[in-house]
């Protein structure tokens, strides 16, 4: 427990305290957000400090690996090092993508393509290596490895690996368009994360994740970090994360669930997430499909809302607890099926 609060609190204060350095620096040699001419109420923002991501991933790393060497019962696990990767593999092709932006100045950074392929290596490399290295089951879980327990081969369980991963790294990305929507609603995440595999830890023959407690303490150093940087993006944001971020914690959420059995469990809890990407799947088909035609007014969605007349800070709130409630179900499911095992020690 005590490793946990390191965890969390270090990732806090390492993102807290880091920021404003990050911020004059970035200040100083003109790194500022490109806006999209399309959304007019947000071109007061441009040339705001972007790249705040680079605090986030910094300082969950800090959180990560500073209580391994403080508390003896913290040992880095093969797992929790794999989500690492995923976390900082994520990151850099943010961070490309972004450089792209700011030193063009356009809203556009690496094509599309290109952006693909990146996440695809980082996410191919963390699922070949969590099957053959960390000894992860070819299994596709709920709330555990053996429910529903779908084996699979090896194959067909790395593909889905990566398009879980793939798919939330967009999905956070997507989210991220609104001063502390992404970095709010990854705390709750996360969070939510700290508790599932703590309980994974206590109650190992039941989960069967050796891991466990190495994850616990890096989620809590994600939602620490995440709560640092909220204090800074937070209405009207001082610094954005962009892409670096967005895609790095996108891509440990995904790397989490794989690791943890629960990837059919991850859509519930990031429902936020994946009801931003719904709207931009909707909007493309619809526009492709029926001659130009848009469902809603803007995608991601947060924008329908926007050009609604919502004042984004009302946007913001609402969609956390949007994300709230997602999290609130996915660990009401996670734990009624644990009662229903009987309560197993």
């Amino acid at each position: 427990m005590i490793a946990l609060l390191l965890g969390g609190g270090l990732g806090f204060l390492s993102c807290l305290l880091g920021m404003p350095i990050l911020i004059r620096w970035f200040a100083t040699h003109g790194i500022g957000q490109p806006i999209r001419n399309d959304i007019s109420q947000h071109q007061k923002k441009s040339g705001t400090p972007t790249m705040g991501g680079i605090a986030i991933v910094a300082a969950a790393v800090i959180g990560y690996v500073v209580p391994h060497f403080i508390r003896n019962d913290a040992k880095f696990s093969r797992g929790g090092l794999l989500v690492l990767f995923a976390l900082v593999g994520g990151g850099i092709v943010g961070l490309t993508d972004d450089w792209i932006k700011v030193t063009h100045r356009r809203s556009l950074g690496l094509n599309k393509r290109m952006k693909i392929l990146g996440q695809l290596a980082v996410a191919m490399i963390f699922a070949s290596l969590a099957f053959t290295w960390a000894h992860v089951r070819a299994n596709i879980g709920f709330t555990r490895y053996d429910l529903p327990g779908i084996g699979v081969p090896r194959g067909v369980w790395i593909a889905f690996a990566v398009v879980t991963m793939i798919g939330f790294s967009n999905g956070v990305n997507f989210t991220d368009g609104l001063d502390g929507l992404a970095a709010g609603s990854s705390i709750y995440g996360y969070s939510a994360y700290v508790v599932m595999c703590f309980w994974m830890f206590r109650h190992g023959n039941v989960y069967r994740v050796p891991q466990a407690l190495d994850l616990a303490i890096l989620a809590a150093a994600l939602a620490g970090s995440c709560a640092g940087f909220l204090w800074w993006n937070a209405f009207p944001a001082r610094i954005f994360m962009g892409d670096v971020g967005a895609l790095a914690l996108g891509s440990a959420f995904g790397a989490l669930a794989v690791v943890t059995y629960t990837q059919l469990l991850l859509p519930i809890l990031g429902g936020l997430f994946v009801f931003e990407t719904v709207s931009v799947v909707i909007q493309i088909f619809s526009f492709h499909a029926f001659n130009k035609r848009r469902v809603f007014r803007m995608a991601p969605i947060h924008h329908h809302f926007e050009l609604g007349g919502w004042p984004e800070t009302t946007v913001i709130v609402r969609f956390w607890i949007i994300a709230l409630f997602c999290v609130a179900v996915a660990l009401a499911i996670f734990y009624a099926d644990f009662i229903a095992l009987g309560g197993i020690d």
